[in-house]
């Protein structure tokens, strides 16, 4: 049980390693609950975030990843991951999380935006969980025009920010990356 009074679900990290997309309705449906959200749970320094599970395809290893020159300063650089090229990107930089330098230990989450897929740097993935919709905290009950998350969860080990993939980069900088990735 959370605080809150809800039951969530936290799945071992090693389900969620491989390609979540084909998997995790067989991940998921046995802990169903009514009216609740499927959570990818990770950490940036000692700080817990989120993404819903349906943006989130794959958890990969870190690689090794190529610069792009000019590119938006929150995108480290592409990644190639099974012949297809994938910007990654540095959400510390939205969330004023001190620069660090990458660890092998570190996570690269595959997701899918409305417009392209893009590879999120994180220092560790935790699981997925399940947890219910009407416990979600809209940011607008927080503090209106708060940017990048879709709301805060309350877990036992603190608040949880769950991240809105959509909006990690701004519309110059999704131009400036389409362009560099169309050529």
């Amino acid at each position: 049980m959370n605080p809150a009074g809800g039951a969530y679900i936290i799945l071992p990290y090693k389900e969620v390693v491989t390609d979540l997309r084909p998997t995790s309705k067989k991940l998921i449906d046995k802990h169903a609950m009514n009216d609740s959200t499927q959570l990818v749970t990770f950490t940036l320094d000692n700080c817990k975030f989120a993404l819903p599970l349906p943006q989130v395809e794959r958890i990969v290893n870190v690689v090794e990843i190529t610069p792009l020159p000019k590119a938006p300063e929150i995108v480290i650089g592409i990644v190639n991951i099974q012949g297809r090229i994938i910007p990654v990107v540095d959400i510390r930089k939205r969330f004023r999380l001190p620069k660090r330098e990458m660890n092998l230990n570190d996570k690269i989450i595959l997701s899918q935006t409305s417009k392209r897929s893009v590879g999120i740097m994180v220092d560790s993935v935790v699981g997925v969980i399940e947890y219910p919709k009407q416990e979600v905290i809209i940011p607008e009950k927080i503090l209106p025009g708060i940017e990048y998350i879709e709301g805060v969860a309350k877990l036992e080990g603190g608040l949880t920010l769950i991240h809105n993939i959509d909006s990690f980069l701004s519309l110059e900088e999704e131009k400036t990356l389409e362009r560099w990735m169309v050529q």
